[in-house]
């Protein structure tokens, strides 16, 4: 009699991967994961103590391919830029995935490397060190917060950001200007939040490394 197949770490994230694509972590689950495998949860519970470790090792697998080939480039804002870019990349077609970074963290290598490139790119700015820590919790929220956003719109269909974008257009354009005198002001300039993220992306970045560079000694 034969014995069920062995699945490798590699093997077990490469399928969370792909289930995660198509759902989310709330109805993600070691049972659902190993009924795609074809095996038991107890099988995967010898790689894995837990759900979010198993989440967690998905992620840092993410932070470790945008990491890959990485060569820090020109001064710090630069290090800093070029890094979130890699990171928006690598969570761009995978928004589940990107959501899961930002809610579970990670403490893998890929992490490590984050962390490592983002504290040595605050160091060569000149900040004081005790003020690095507080500076780099608030840029990895931003960046998580930014990278998250962003990515989950490309888990959108197109007919549905046209419906999106038309229900935007009914509500601004028609908002009553006694009760929302401000939206009825400003209603043909606003733009809806799918729209132009790249360049929103860039410029939220570039403000708070330019609020941080204001403060150096």
């Amino acid at each position: 009699m034969t014995g069920r197949r062995r699945w490798s770490t590699e093997e077990i994230l490469d399928a969370a991967t792909t289930l995660l694509r198509t759902g989310d972590a709330e109805s993600f689950s070691v049972r659902r994961l190993a009924a795609e495998l074809g095996t038991d949860s107890s099988s995967l519970y010898r790689h894995f103590r837990n759900r979010t470790e198993l989440l967690r090792a998905v992620a840092d697998r993410i932070l470790l391919a945008s990491m890959d080939g990485h060569r820090p480039e020109g001064d710090w804002r630069q290090r800093i830029t070029l890094l979130a870019r890699r990171l928006r990349e690598a969570f761009g077609d995978q928004p589940q995935l990107a959501a899961i970074w930002g809610r579970y963290g990670s403490g893998g290598t890929g992490s490590r490397l984050v962390m490592e490139e983002l504290l040595q790119a605050l160091r060569a700015s000149g900040l004081p060190d005790r003020e690095i820590p507080a500076r780099y919790h608030r840029l990895v929220v931003l960046l998580s917060a930014l990278v998250s956003s962003e990515a989950g719109l490309s888990g959108i269909t197109a007919t549905e950001y046209e419906q999106a974008m038309e229900q935007f257009r009914v509500a601004v354009l028609g908002a009553d200007p006694e009760r929302f005198p401000a939206l009825a002001h400003f209603a043909r300039e606003i733009r809806p939040l799918g729209a132009d993220r790249p360049a929103a992306f860039e410029e939220i970045l570039d403000a708070h490394l330019a609020d941080i560079q204001a403060r150096l000694p």
